[in-house]
């Protein structure tokens, strides 16, 4: 876990799947509902798996906050079977969508590293290093609650890959 003030939240669960199963998930937009732990995706627009570092793919979303809106994400991070990340960028009906600058930087990344035959450990981590000051204060006040969702997210992930 990263040092408070960084904005950086990290949870690691082991994964009773092999890293490869693990990873054709998480490379599945299609499948992030079913692992979202935030209880905040509604579903997207995508037609594939994602297959490297610049692809797009857009999530519906809805948060008290901002009601119904999407976010445009942004893959940065693309090791097959090792490592998927991307960097969500606001989309329509977000309230900072017609603001480019408000592209803050965050990135959701997943390491993924073999522990012994079919498991794997899967490290979710929420990286907001780059946010402006504001905003990583309240990642750093809300760190318990960032790390429940993330706890959810890798549960989930864990049922999903072990029912394959």
């Amino acid at each position: 876990m990263a040092a408070t003030g960084e904005a950086v939240v990290a949870v690691s669960r082991r994964v009773e799947a092999s890293a490869g199963d693990v990873f054709r998930a998480l490379a599945d937009p299609g499948r992030h509902r079913d692992f979202d732990g935030s209880g905040m995706l509604r579903g997207g627009d995508f037609a594939a798996a994602i297959s490297g570092v610049g692809d797009v793919f857009v999530m519906r979303m809805h948060a008290e906050r901002h009601g119904d809106y999407e976010m445009r994400n942004h893959v940065v991070a693309y090791e097959p079977d090792r490592r998927i990340g991307w960097e969500p960028r606001p989309g329509r009906g977000h309230p900072d969508a017609t603001a480019p600058e408000n592209a803050w930087g965050h990135r959701w990344i997943f390491d993924l590293a073999p522990d012994g035959p079919g498991a794997t450990v899967v490290t979710e981590t929420f990286d907001g290093s780059r946010l402006p000051e504001d905003k990583r204060a309240e990642v750093d006040s809300g760190r318990a609650w960032w790390q429940g969702q993330m706890t959810s997210t890798l549960e989930r992930l864990a049922d999903l890959c072990a029912a394959r």
